[in-house]
């Protein structure tokens, strides 16, 4: 087992054939005349050979410092349990390969309050950062107190300003599964959602225009155990209509999992359109029909966005995702 003691520098150097002085300036962080390259080769050997136990100093201590924060917001609707949400993880899944593929080093975190970020990203001396799921009003103050670029992931942003900001088409993977309600035969639709604004009013407005007509809307509560006090309280009002348009997949099938306790049959008795493309409803029984983002289109689209505001402080730009509607089995064709 080698230990620092046994390795020198120039036996690092020898082994990789280059001078004592790019492994020494590489230990030191002075990497501003050295290919990406060859540092990336060095910090290889060095931690191969236990030279540097942990390579934390000498990242701090460059001016850039590799390091991609993303950091979640741990809403109150997540109970907690923020990264245990199907399209979280699989955000930070691809994300993760995304940054990693680039060379860079990602530094997860999740906050209550966005002001959270400003001390994050100067603790550890962070190059860039993607933010997930805060609000307009919330990126603008956080534009302001900090220097360090950031692309908003999955949050709402009306008018992009001094920040990236990658968005999917809410509006038309709404009217996807509205067009396709239509074409099924159905014209007494149920939204449902946790509010009304932001892309959940987007997913709405969008549902109405392909069913060509607007469609009812209820709005449900944050937290899982009123919801389902809520979901009884309503029970004979969700059978007055042929389908249900949930804004997420995780509401449509909390929803039908509920229904199918009640012994209503998914999609004989009433139809499910959500809304992700998660693995949950991929899974599910039926299986879900669902409007589907392409979450590793959309992390490396964050990811090249986010370089190319660290390479140059002037670039900021809005950039919107398409979407596509996934047919499952748990929407019923009444024509």
């Amino acid at each position: 087992m080698w230990s620092e003691n046994k390795v020198r520098i120039k036996d690092i150097a020898e082994e990789l054939g280059l001078s004592t002085a790019t492994v020494s300036n590489v230990l030191h962080g002075k990497t501003k005349k050295i290919s990406e390259q060859t540092v990336k080769k060095v910090e290889k050997k060095l931690e191969e050979r236990g030279y540097i136990p942990n390579m934390a100093a000498t990242l701090l201590a460059r001016n850039n410092s590799r390091i991609i924060g993303v950091v979640v917001n741990n809403h109150a609707k997540y109970e907690g349990h923020v990264f245990e949400d199907s399209f979280i993880s699989a955000a930070i899944n691809h994300l993760s390969d995304e940054i990693e593929n680039k060379g860079y080093f990602m530094m997860l975190k999740k906050a209550k309050r966005i002001t959270e970020i400003i001390e994050f990203a100067s603790m550890w001396n962070m190059d860039g950062i993607v933010v997930i799921g805060f609000c307009e009003d919330e990126y603008q103050d956080l534009r302001d107190r900090i220097r360090v670029p950031f692309v908003i992931y999955d949050g709402f942003a009306q008018e992009q300003n001094r920040f990236g900001n990658i968005t999917i088409d809410d509006f038309d993977g709404g009217r996807q599964a509205g067009l396709y309600l239509k074409e099924a035969g159905h014209s007494k639709v149920l939204c449902v959602a946790d509010n009304e604004v932001c892309m959940d009013r987007k997913r709405f407005e969008g549902v109405c225009e392909g069913l060509g007509e607007k469609a009812c809307f209820l709005k449900i509560p944050m937290h899982e155990k009123d919801r389902h006090i809520f979901y009884e309280k309503h029970f004979q009002q969700f059978l007055s209509y042929t389908a249900i348009f949930a804004v997420s997949d995780f509401y449509a099938l909390e929803l039908m999992r509920f229904l199918q306790r009640k012994h209503v049959n998914i999609p004989e008795d009433i139809s499910i359109i959500g809304f992700d493309g998660s693995a949950d409803a991929k899974n599910s029984n039926p299986r879900l029909t669902t409007v589907v983002q392409d979450n590793k289109l959309r992390a490396q689209t964050a990811i090249s966005l986010l370089i190319r505001m660290i390479n140059d402080s002037s670039v900021a730009e809005n950039l919107c995702i398409p979407v596509k509607l996934e047919i499952g089995e748990s929407v019923k064709n009444h024509i």
